[in-house]
């Protein structure tokens, strides 16, 4: 570490923060570490000077937060529950810790990982269930969907039933995308990583009412169909 990556008083510099953090996360910025810091998922103490020192318990923190959003899709308020429950707690960061989705992932593969027939992935990709990337390969997000579809399937449930569900998430994804335009819209770097945030909270909130809405109108329908007559 030469001198320039570390504040008077030993501690790491943001650059030298970034420079650490940037083989693991290639898109983090220091902006992103400042507005990090602004939402106090990090707390670097300061010299006299007003120069911040991170410790490598600083990077470690970043390292959790940037692996947390990147694949876990959480928002930073989560997340900072998460780390305020438990901050003596060691934080791995692996793709296994976050069941991370696989980048690349052909057809056979997502067949065999799913467990389903290739006329099923034919079926969800017709609904719009499952599509691949733009170069043909699929993601650990698609083999979730079609083992859920498989899961399914048991209680006669079929990929033509489930358009629904597509339909849904087609209308919440609009409905956010129109609430953090204005953010989106602007070009400093705090305006864009306001609104990553702003989409993974909305994202967080959604599927969290979505569920609470299907157990609740479960439960009527169960209640009703048990209830003397």
């Amino acid at each position: 570490m030469t001198a320039a990556g570390r504040s008077q008083r030993g501690g790491l510099s943001i650059g030298a923060v970034l420079s650490q953090l940037r083989a693991d996360f290639p898109d983090v910025t220091i902006s992103k570490i400042r507005f990090l810091e602004s939402e106090g998922l990090v707390r670097p103490a300061r010299t006299a000077s007003g120069y911040r020192q991170f410790t490598s318990a600083d990077v470690e923190r970043l390292r959790y937060v940037l692996a947390a959003q990147r694949d876990r899709y959480l928002p930073l308020k989560v997340i900072k529950e998460q780390l305020d429950g438990a901050p003596d707690a060691p934080h791995p960061v692996g793709a296994e810790q976050f069941g991370a989705p696989t980048s690349r992932v052909t057809r056979d593969d997502l067949v065999t990982r799913a467990g389903i027939e290739p006329g099923v992935l034919a079926e969800l990709e017709r609904f719009g269930l499952v599509k691949p990337g733009p170069a043909g390969w699929y993601d650990g997000d698609a083999v979730q969907i079609a083992t859920t579809v498989r899961a399914l399937a048991r209680h006669g449930v079929e990929p033509r039933h489930l358009r629904p569900f597509q339909a849904a998430a087609d209308r919440e994804v609009g409905l956010v995308e129109q609430l953090v335009a204005p953010l989106s819209r602007q070009r400093d770097p705090q305006s864009r990583a306001r609104a990553e945030e702003v989409v993974r909270e909305l994202a967080a909130l959604s599927v969290t009412l979505h569920t609470l809405l299907v157990k609740v109108g479960l439960r009527e329908a169960v209640a009703n169909r048990v209830s003397p007559r």
